[in-house]
């Protein structure tokens, strides 16, 4: 159902009630009226009739004088400029600050909130709605929807455009050397390189052992060794300086595997550690980074690049996003129900998320009370007048036409005791 129909709807029904209210309190009043005129021109006839009229004449000043306090509170009476008069619109910016500290006061205070924090065991019962079932298919909905729409949004040459220029404006300003610099930094602490040369060694250890590669560098030695072809030993040579070759490779590999301060090793740790420094630190290598890294970004084929990356990535995430069986979808929802039950079960996984909100809580209460008090001063100040005093009247306009009708009452019945009183004082003395 439509909300603005809802509110129209009520608000129909209470001017509707408010309006039958008056209707039966002004009744009241005519009614009094009539009967003080009838029993006014009938106490001849009976004394009882005086006692009417005194009834009735008092409940004509209580129902007066009530109209006038519950009109006072809303307009002028008969629109006379009497003082303390069409309080609600005199009153409009205190009673929005009135308002305002009272909402704050007495139910945004820090303490209630908190309390009502506690009580509330937010984690336990976001653990168990999502454990509850179809709730974790809910969410899983919502955010795969929710990333749907997000991608639609992005498909557009404006979006892409600026996400391209991002991405290069951000490549524009890296310091390539010095960039590779700390990543070298990083990759050699603790002399993590090592492995490196220790992996290339046995690589190379490795090939030198195949028969094929083996065969190659003999008949290149033989070729060298032109002089003992004449011998028929070219071969033979070859084979006995591919053996050594072979062995001393496999000695040195044996010797720094076991040395930690072999000076091969050391060797290599000042290599890279010089290498690194020039990276950080010599001009060259900087200069050569920077007309790299514009190279790079002025080619056409970088552009291309992240366009089509995007494009793609784009349409595989929307493909994937619109089918019923959706792989994105399932791991949300999974991972929703996986959060749920594991909650569920982390006593002290719970106990910190409660506690986490509570202590983040107490600055948020204090920046937002204030907020809300603001608001709800300005939005009062802003308000026109003569529709806020419509809105209240149209609220409590019905309960204060009882005011009336009690008025005309009770002063009627006072207006009578009164009258009896005076009337059977004389016979009591």
């Amino acid at each position: 159902m439509d909300v603005n129909g809802v509110n129209a709807g009520a608000s129909d029904d209470k001017a509707s009630g408010l309006a039958r209210m008056k209707r039966l309190a002004l009744g009241l009043l005519l009614l009094a009226a009539l009967l003080y005129g009838l029993s006014t021109a009938l106490q001849g006839r009976h004394p009882a009739w005086s006692y009417v009229a005194a009834f009735a004449e008092a409940a004509m000043i209580g129902a007066i004088a009530d109209w006038f306090a519950v009109v006072a509170l809303f307009r002028r009476p008969m629109g006379l400029p009497i003082p303390h008069t069409a309080i609600v619109p005199a009153n409009k910016a205190r009673i929005g600050a009135n308002l305002a500290n009272f909402i704050c006061s007495h139910f945004l205070s820090t303490p209630q909130v908190l309390e009502k924090l506690r009580n509330f065991d937010a984690a336990g019962r976001l653990a168990g709605w999502l454990a509850a079932e179809g709730h974790a298919e809910q969410v899983g909905g919502h955010l795969k929807a929710a990333l749907r729409y997000g991608l639609d949004a992005l498909d557009d040459e404006r979006v892409g455009h600026f996400l391209r220029n991002s991405v290069q404006q951000r490549l524009s300003r890296v310091d390539v050397a010095r960039l590779a610099g700390r990543l070298l930094d990083v990759l050699t602490t603790q002399r993590r390189h090592q492995a490196l040369l220790d992996e290339v060694l046995q690589q190379v250890a490795a090939l030198l052992e195949e028969e094929g590669v083996r065969e190659k560098i003999a008949a290149v030695i033989a070729r060298e060794v032109k002089y003992l072809r004449y011998l028929g030993l070219d071969q033979l040579a070859g084979q006995v300086a591919t053996g050594k070759i072979v062995s001393g490779v496999g000695r040195i590999i044996g010797e720094m595997g076991q040395d930690p301060a072999h000076p091969l090793r050391l060797r290599f740790d000042e290599y890279m550690a010089g290498f690194i420094e020039r990276l950080k630190e010599d001009p060259q290598f900087r200069l050569k980074g920077e007309q790299l890294r514009e190279e790079v970004l002025a080619h056409p084929a970088l552009a291309d690049y992240l366009r089509g990356l995007w494009h793609e990535l784009r349409a595989w995430l929307h493909d994937d996003l619109s089918r019923e069986d959706s792989g994105i979808g399932r791991r949300l929802t999974e991972a929703a129900r996986t959060l749920g039950a594991k909650l569920q079960a982390d006593t002290a996984m719970r106990e910190w998320i409660n506690a986490q909100v509570l202590a983040a809580a107490p600055p948020s209460i204090e920046r937002y009370r204030e907020d809300i008090r603001r608001y709800i001063v300005a939005r009062v100040d802003a308000w026109n007048t003569q529709e806020l005093t419509q809105e209240l009247e149209r609220n409590i306009g019905r309960d204060l036409q009882f005011v009336r009708i009690n008025g005309t009452l009770v002063g009627g019945l006072i207006g009578l005791l009164i009258h009896t009183v005076t009337q059977w004082l004389p016979f009591l003395k």
